[in-house]
């Protein structure tokens, strides 16, 4: 069964395994100690952390090991604030950012502090000057993933960095997705990454803080990990992912290069063998293993299902399921439409066989997911009433612009729709639906229940 989903998680490396086998026998006792077994682990908790910082770029008394990522991130985000309270409370991040970074932020505004989100284009970047521009004299700290793990974007971080430097504020780069393919770039402040991206076993992340960044550690603290991250190491992983992550670099280029041809593959057949998708993300500016692609009138998690039922093990860029109800913040950020999405990242190794089988079999599952929730057929019918009011509260996503594709061609051309809808999507997803289906946006407004959305038939 074709697993790709490596953005998620990658498999575990052979090189990793074979480590942290290793590690289990070698590696055992605690690092602090005096006696022989502690200094054999002192020596491969110290070989791992040179290996790490070779392979990002920074010194080994530079980084640490954390429990994974996300902690790496709360505690990168936290120290940092805290070093520079004097300058100020003022923290910049992307609208896109990792969860574990908008948490960070939004965890600071509870504690007083004020966190600017700076909006992205429609490929998922942000603008160097845009996010220069939101940099202040009391900016503590600014925020900002080098590539976006829904969509692939690569971020401006080397521009970002230098207006960062210049204004004198500490940038931290969430690396995690693209740590893999080598060294972030740029005169960055703080660096995190997650081992389990990589192909090193889960459960360590990367915390990078370069001298002369003020930091203060948030916390209890003790005499591990320089004090910033506290608890017996997990040594055996720790050396497994290191060691995961020199191999994987020595195969990037190389695996780079095959898995991007794979990538502009999927993103030039989507929109040829599936009516209605839209490929999202920059085309050029991406990591090469990952693409992400949206289809109208349907559902994400339902499309999953299909997939997975024939034997891929994808991902969806939307997060609006049955349980939440709530659409991703990056499609959201980006104006993209948030249902219908698939997120394809490719593990190292992925076969070009396994890539056109997909390919065969989606447009059969969208079609699937289609005939199940009523999906407009093709258009043709004569026009009528030159404006039509289109009922649908209480109607969840994807259902607002699958009745109105259903209905626009009621209308002729300069006729007007207007959707009336309590859900809060389809705020996103009807403009998204107007860019996709080259239909014109009139606006918004408030009606008696929920919210009235008004289309222009363009064509």
């Amino acid at each position: 069964m074709p697993y790709f989903d490596a953005a998620s998680s990658a498999p575990l490396h052979p090189v990793a395994r074979q480590a942290l086998i290793a590690a289990l026998d070698e590696g055992w006792a605690d690092p602090a100690r005096l006696y022989r077994e502690g200094r054999r682990a002192r020596m491969l908790l110290d070989a791992a952390r040179e290996a790490a910082a070779e392979a990002v770029g920074c010194r080994p008394d530079e980084l640490v090991f954390t429990s994974s990522g996300t902690r790496a991130v709360h505690s990168g985000v936290a120290g940092a604030l805290a070093g520079r309270r004097r300058t100020g409370r003022h923290l910049v991040v992307s609208g896109v950012e990792h969860s574990s970074v908008l948490h960070s932020a939004a965890a600071h505004e509870e504690q007083g502090g004020a966190a600017e989100r700076v909006p992205v284009e429609r490929t998922g970047a942000v603008d160097a000057e845009v996010f220069a521009g939101a940099l202040r004299e009391d900016t503590a700290l600014a925020c900002l993933q080098s590539a976006n793990h829904e969509v692939g974007t690569v971020q401006p971080v080397a521009a970002v960095a230098g207006a960062c430097r210049a204004a004198g504020v500490p940038l931290l780069v969430d690396a995690a997705q693209s740590l893999p393919w080598g060294p972030v770039g740029g005169d960055w402040s703080l660096l995190t990454a997650s081992s389990h991206k990589w192909g090193g076993p889960a459960g360590v992340g990367l915390l990078v803080v370069r001298k002369g960044v003020r930091f203060a550690a948030q916390g209890p603290l003790d005499e591990r990990e320089s004090g910033r991250a506290p608890g017996f190491e997990n040594l055996p992983a720790i050396v497994a992912a290191a060691a995961s992550l020199r191999a994987v670099h020595a195969e990037a280029a190389q695996e780079a290069a095959r898995l991007r041809e794979l990538t502009a593959r999927i993103r030039a057949r989507v929109p040829e063998l599936v009516p209605d998708a839209e490929v999202v993300g920059d085309a050029e500016r991406r990591l090469p293993h990952l693409v992400t692609f949206s289809c109208l009138y349907v559902d994400g998690e339902t499309l999953l299902h299909e997939l997975d039922q024939a034997g891929f093990s994808v991902s969806s860029g939307s997060s609006c399921t049955s349980s939440t109800l709530e659409p991703s913040h990056v499609l959201k950020a980006m104006g993209a439409l948030s249902e219908g999405n698939v997120r394809v990242s490719l593990p190292m190794g992925a076969a070009d066989d396994d890539v056109e089988r997909f390919l065969a079999v989606l447009p059969g599952a969208v079609a699937a997911v289609r005939e199940k929730l009523g999906a407009p057929v093709a258009a043709g019918r004569a026009a009528g009433s030159e404006s039509l009011v289109l009922d649908v509260l209480g109607r969840q996503c994807p259902v607002p612009v699958i009745e109105l594709g259903k209905v626009i061609g009621d209308v002729p051309v300069g006729g007007t729709v207007t959707v009336l809808s309590d859900d809060e999507v389809a705020a996103l997803d009807i403009r998204a639906w107007c860019h996709m289906r080259k239909q014109e946006f009139v606006g918004e407004e408030p009606a008696d229940r929920g919210t009235a959305y008004t289309v222009r038939r363009v064509s």
